[in-house]
């Protein structure tokens, strides 16, 4: 048996990736592990940036159809006693890229199966319930897999890693991957029935001892994050801790926060550490990484949909334009990937520290930021590359004199 391209990972890169290339002509194979798409607590926000790379490749009307639903403002909250009281800021969402409207959210589970089912109609062949992923890299590069209680081996041209942050290809080729140190816990619950909350309005801020975001999905479904310390890891563990959770969002400096607090769950409740990783470079012989197995952002500035779909086009455009598929037709795509990580990098520092740090200290480092802010505005600009991509920032906005003057004693 033999393909082009055998991609390890049905999600949303993989499916992404398939549908543009099957599209292409090439022939395509597509290996998942799970036969139903679940809840991830995560990946159901898209920046500016990342909507504007959905437009490019083709996706967003899909997407759209598939109830996709923009914000049009978002409202900074921090540190509030008094929910009558106006934002610390209130942001157009449609100011960052032109002809986006704002953000997109939708359901995880929603989004792979709508790019799942395109790369199939595009002519991609989508193997779920897929076992034992074994690929040979190299030269003459090779995936062996069991299907059915089958084992079957694949010759193809590329093998492409989308198996997310644990990827079995990523170590089976060798390729390292850096970390940064877990700076917090970030924990996630989908509701339903919180009609109260105006669904064009994403907050997101600090009171008491978590940080708060929150992201509606359209008709009274929101998807709502708690980061908290490492110190509280029990915090959100066992039963109940859906009710804990909702019980977080009872924010006496928050509108509306009732509404968050009294919804229904319609999603597990999971916590997991935040922390960047990173490769030096997503390519080896016979294989290529995209997504989070290439290397994921902290969650906490939610850049994962864009980071992955910016990586499909610029990996389907390499294959387009290169006959050989060897790890030279990606180095402009390693070296655009390695810079742009380094700088949601710096971005997700600067936000972790403002934001998931708490108590008196943290709280008047807080006012103390947004003065300077105010003051010097390039000190915002690392940011407002979460909203408009990293690329849209002059690179002084990602220099180490920027952290200093943020985060510098007065």
């Amino acid at each position: 048996m033999t393909a082009d391209l055998v991609i390890v990972g049905a999600g949303i890169g993989g499916s992404a990736l398939a549908a543009q290339m099957a599209a292409r002509g090439a022939e395509v194979l597509v290996l998942e592990r799970e036969t139903v798409y679940r809840d991830r607590v995560r990946g159901e926000w898209m920046a500016p940036w990342g909507v504007r790379e959905a437009m490019q490749l083709g996706l967003y009307p899909l997407l759209r159809e598939a109830g996709a639903h923009h914000l049009s403002r978002h409202w900074s909250l921090h540190d509030r006693r008094d929910a009558s009281a106006p934002p610390d800021a209130e942001l157009a969402l449609d100011a960052f890229v032109p002809g986006v409207p704002g953000p997109l959210t939708i359901g995880h589970p929603t989004s792979c199966s709508v790019l799942s089912a395109h790369a199939e109609r595009a002519g991609a062949r989508v193997l779920r319930g897929v076992e034992d992923v074994r690929i040979e890299a190299g030269r003459e590069p090779a995936v062996r897999f069991v299907h059915d209680g089958v084992a079957t081996r694949v010759a193809c041209r590329l093998i492409v890693g989308a198996d997310g942050r644990g990827s079995s290809v990523r170590r089976q080729a060798g390729i390292a991957v850096h970390r940064d140190p877990t700076h917090h816990l970030f924990a996630g619950l989908l509701v339903d029935g919180a009609h109260a909350w105006p669904e064009d309005l994403q907050a997101i801020g600090v009171e008491g001892d978590v940080h708060f975001l929150v992201f509606p999905q359209g008709r009274g479904r929101v998807r709502l994050y708690l980061g908290y310390g490492l110190e509280q890891k029990d915090r959100l563990a066992g039963a109940g801790a859906e009710q804990r959770f909702l019980d977080a969002f009872r924010l006496p400096g928050v509108r509306f926060s009732d509404a968050l607090a009294g919804a229904t769950p319609a999603g597990p409740c999971h916590s997991y550490g935040n922390e960047d990783a990173w490769t030096e470079s997503p390519a080896a012989p016979g294989v290529v990484l995209i997504g989070d197995a290439a290397g994921n952002n902290d969650p906490i500035i939610g850049q994962g949909l864009s980071i992955t779909l910016r990586d499909v086009r610029l990996v389907s455009e390499a294959l387009a334009a290169h006959a050989a598929w060897g790890p030279e037709a990606f180095a402009d795509y390693a070296t655009e990937r390695r810079e742009r990580m380094r700088r949601l990098r710096f971005s997700a520092a600067v936000t972790a520290t403002l934001e998931n740090e708490f108590g008196p200290e943290a709280a008047a480092r807080r006012r103390l930021v947004r003065r300077r802010q105010e003051q010097d505005p390039v000190l915002l600009l690392n940011l407002a590359a979460a909203f408009a991509g990293p690329e849209a920032m002059p690179a002084e906005a990602f220099d180490e004199s920027v952290r200093t003057r943020l985060f510098a004693a007065a």
